[in-house]
């Protein structure tokens, strides 16, 4: 017998420790080649480390919630060869460019061919995984080809799940990550493992749920709040996007979120102090004359905040898609890193569980934060047009605006809102310019 030590790879540019979010094995257990052994989270990406080799577990390097430096042993591998070996320590990785990434320790023998080569470059981090296609029985006696590694389809098997069902990774194969997604999504459905129950669980608050709970603890101590509310109405720009919509061919349906947007972009020049961010320990503000505008979309995660790049310079429909992209790459753990990060202001809203009033959270260090509301419709007095008035339904919104008020300025905040409040209530002036 021998003992292989799996060693905490380096998994970013600039990455010196990563924090452990989930075990998938004990001491005792038996792990197969390829199989799970832990998440790993840094600032930048939720990295799945996998076993190279298969044995039975004899340590493991902390508890979740724990700090493991980069090349410290992760997890102690007892293997049917003779003698010990070790994860080797790679060379810098390239920068993470995904939320989600699943990485292999190289293999002795993989690191013997890169010396025996040198000419060519490192062998990469990840290690492939072997994929065969497999006959998956459905639930309805069909059968459907899925790309999945063997400790995939264990794990699935165990968990009762369809492999059918489960939506893959962008390369077409299954991973243990897309179950965590299909778990995720079918909770509220109803979706429960075979024979378990819902009962009382008591959560640590790691991973993202720590990062999230962090930034907003890190936003509300250091930045001074206020928030402002206007009442909009909308009926001629909810009438200007359903035409638009009638008439939209193959491009995509249009939401309100697209038009305010527009709106937004539109009257930012005028207000430079709110594109900004402000980093308070140089005592700097910076404005930004594009607005990379920062997204907050809920996801099995938690909340994440992808960023429309040059939002100013996007059309309705060019909005639209991006908005579609962006949101369906946050859920599936797909966005990019630089998708995820240097919003200059950010947007948030529930859709239709917007509720009357927001008072959201600035996204720190940046100095604002816009909430549209939910779309009501109520009675209201408007002109006859010949001098009196008449009572008529319309289409009603808030919009709310939290700013940090060390860099805004409540006549500046009331301002703004007011002027995007003209373009919406007129929306023939967006198409002005």
């Amino acid at each position: 017998m021998g003992t292989y030590t799996f060693r905490l790879p380096d998994i970013g540019e600039g990455i010196a420790e990563a924090e452990i979010v989930a075990w998938h094995v004990k001491v005792g257990d038996s792990v197969e080649e390829d199989g799970r052994l832990a998440d790993m989270m840094t600032d930048k990406a939720t990295v799945e480390m996998e076993s190279p080799v298969a044995g039975k577990v004899v340590s493991i390097a902390g508890e979740v919630g724990d700090i493991v430096a980069i090349g410290s042993a992760l997890v102690v591998i007892e293997t049917e060869g003779e003698g010990e070996a070790e994860t080797p320590v790679p060379a810098p990785a390239p920068k993470a460019e995904v939320v989600e990434q699943r990485i292999a320790a190289e293999t002795p023998e993989a690191v013997d061919a890169a010396k025996i080569d040198a000419v060519a470059p490192s062998p990469p981090i990840s290690q492939p995984v072997a994929i065969v296609p497999v006959e998956t029985p459905t639930r309805h006696g069909s059968s459907a080809k899925v790309l999945a590694s063997p400790a995939v389809r264990q794990r699935a098997r165990d968990l009762g799940i369809d492999l059918s069902e489960v939506r893959p990774s962008e390369e077409g194969r299954v991973r243990h990550a897309d179950l965590d997604q299909f778990l995720a999504y079918n909770a509220q459905g109803g979706y429960r493992a075979a024979g378990v129950e819902r009962g009382d669980e008591v959560i640590k608050v790691i991973g993202m749920r720590r990062r999230i709970a962090e930034n907003m603890a890190a936003s509300k101590r250091n930045i001074p709040h206020f928030s402002y509310v206007e009442e909009c109405d909308v009926t001629a720009i909810e009438a200007m996007r359903e035409q638009l919509n009638a008439h939209r061919g193959d491009k995509p349906k249009l939401t309100m979120l697209p038009l305010l947007i527009t709106a937004i972009c539109h009257t930012l020049p005028q207000f430079p102090m709110l594109n900004a961010r402000y980093d308070d320990e140089a005592g700097v503000v910076t404005r930004y004359g594009a607005v990379h505008l920062g997204m907050a979309a809920q996801t099995p995660a938690g909340l994440m905040v992808p960023v429309i790049r040059n939002a100013q310079s996007l059309n309705l429909w060019q909005l639209a898609r991006e908005i579609v992209r962006l949101a369906e790459a946050a859920r599936s753990g797909s966005a990019k890193s630089d998708e995820l990060s240097g919003s200059t202001l950010t947007i948030t809203s529930l859709g239709p569980l917007g509720g009357v009033a927001t008072t959201p959270v600035i996204n720190r260090p940046e100095v604002a934060i816009i909430g549209p509301n939910r779309i009501i419709e109520r009675p209201m007095f408007v002109s006859d047009g010949l001098g009196g008035e008449r009572i008529e339904k319309r289409k009603l919104m808030n919009i709310s605006i939290s700013c940090d008020h060390r860099v805004v300025d409540g006549h500046d905040a009331a301002s703004f809102v007011q002027a995007v409040k003209k373009l919406i209530e007129a929306p023939v002036l967006l198409l002005a310019d």
